[in-house]
Parts: C-alpha cells; structure tokens; sequence
C-alpha cells in the first residue's frame, strides 16, 4: 500500500516538473571590467524591484537559469546599476555584451524587443547627429537663423517618428509583456503621472488586457485625476509624488550603461 502511494507522488511530482516553464539565459561578455562581477536579474514587484536570480561572470561568460511562473519583463544589473533590459520566457535566452553592442534574442519577446530598441537608438543617434551638424555648420558661417531653422524641422520630423515608432510597438504588443513595458518606458520620464497625445491615443486604442495592466491603470487614473486639477474640474490637492523610475525600461534609449575598460 506505501509503495503505491510512493508511486502515485513520484508520478505526479514529474508530471508537475515536466508542466513548470523554465527560463535559462547564457550570456558572454568582451568587456574586461565585467569580469568576475556579480550580475544580477532584477524584476518590478509591487513598485520595488526584486533580486531573483544571480551569478558572476567568469572568463566572459555568466548564466541564469530558474523556474518561471509567468513570463515577464526584467533587467541585468551589475551591483546597483542597470545594464540591459530583457524578457524572461520560455527557451534559450542569449546575452551579448560588447563595448559598443549589447543585444538579447534566442527568443521571441526578446527579438522582437531588441528589434525595437535597435530603431529607437537609431532615432536617438539621428537627433544626437543634429548637434555635431549645427557645429559644423556654424563654422562653415551659415546664417544662425537659417540652421535653427532647418534643423528644427529635422529635429521634429525624427520626433514624430519617435512617437510613430513608440506608439505602433506599444499597440502590437497591447497583450504581452511588452506593451506595458514600453508604456512605462515613455511614462518614467515625467516628474507626475499627465496625459499627452500620444498617451491619449494609446489608451484609446488599448485592450482591455492592456488597461488592467497594474502600472498602465495606476498611472492613467493618477494622471486623469492631475488633468482634472489643473483643468479646475476637481478640487486642488497636492500633485502625486513622482512615480517610481523603471530601470526596466530606460535601456531603450542608448546603452552606455555598461562599464567601460
């Protein structure tokens, strides 16, 4: 009879072991000061960021692996700062860090993240370009007027392409981890929770997943309730403090968070 009982456990313990989701992610490093550093995964849990997993990198390279109750976004920190965002999902997950690269696939989320983030920093270089052409073109002598002039139409045209680029990711991604994460992205660089266009177009489009998202609604109540206040339709009260920066998120923009030799 205990050896039936045994036997049913053992069973159902596999079963349980073969039904778990798993995350394994192998990575590898050129940057020398990497080098026998303490990696850390972090992800956001109840507004506060939380160690999950950890390792060192020995000779360049370094792994995670663990069991995964949901797919999520996460971040790869070095002590307390920030290096590369990434999605935790099932499958082979492959880290490259490098001087001027650092990249995450073997994934679908992850691709299609990195694929993202790829056009974000080309629009970020293309603006950041714009500075080094006013230089240059004020040593050439052209009028001051005139380069302001044809650089602010540059600069906005690569601005509307931003927010295109921004918007359309967000809503193909409205019900995977992806959606939200971006959103919160574009939403971390205010000092409060406020509308925008392009805030206002997203909600407007949005999925019901999207909108039960935890910081997705959090945020878009706080920031009707700040548009009512200022707009005088609610009684004034102090402004929310300041949501709570996502280092989930920041990466998007270039990544020069990775420490250099």
């Amino acid at each position: 009879m205990n050896k039936s009982i045994y036997s049913i456990f053992a069973v159902a313990a596999v079963l349980l072991s073969s039904c778990a989701s798993s995350y394994n992610v192998r990575g590898t490093s050129s940057v020398s000061a990497l080098d026998g550093s303490k990696l850390y995964l972090k992800t956001l849990k109840n507004n506060e960021l939380k160690n999950i997993d950890s390792c060192e990198v020995v000779h360049g390279e370094f792994q995670f692996a663990g069991l995964l109750d949901t797919v999520r976004m996460a971040s790869l920190f070095m002590d307390d700062e920030s290096i590369m965002p990434l999605v935790l999902e099932e499958g082979e997950i492959v880290i490259r860090i490098e001087n001027a690269l650092q990249r995450v696939g073997g994934t679908p989320l992850n691709d299609s993240l990195y694929v993202f983030i790829d056009k974000h920093n080309q629009l970020t270089n293309r603006m950041s370009e714009l500075g080094h052409r006013q230089s240059q073109m004020l040593l050439d002598g052209v009028d001051e007027e005139q380069i302001n002039r044809e650089l602010n139409i540059e600069a906005n045209q690569i601005a509307a392409e931003e927010d295109q680029l921004v918007t359309k990711f967000i809503c193909d991604n409205f019900d995977n981890v992806l959606g939200p994460g971006i959103f919160m992205m574009i939403t971390s660089q205010y000092r409060y929770p406020i509308l925008t266009p392009q805030i206002e177009e997203i909600m407007s489009k949005a999925s019901d997943g999207f909108k039960n998202d935890a910081y997705v609604r959090d945020y878009y109540q706080a920031a009707q309730e700040n548009e009512a206040r200022m707009n005088g339709t609610k009684d004034a009260e102090d402004i929310p403090a300041p949501q709570p920066d996502s280092t989930i998120v920041q990466p998007v923009a270039p990544l020069t968070n990775v420490p250099q030799p």
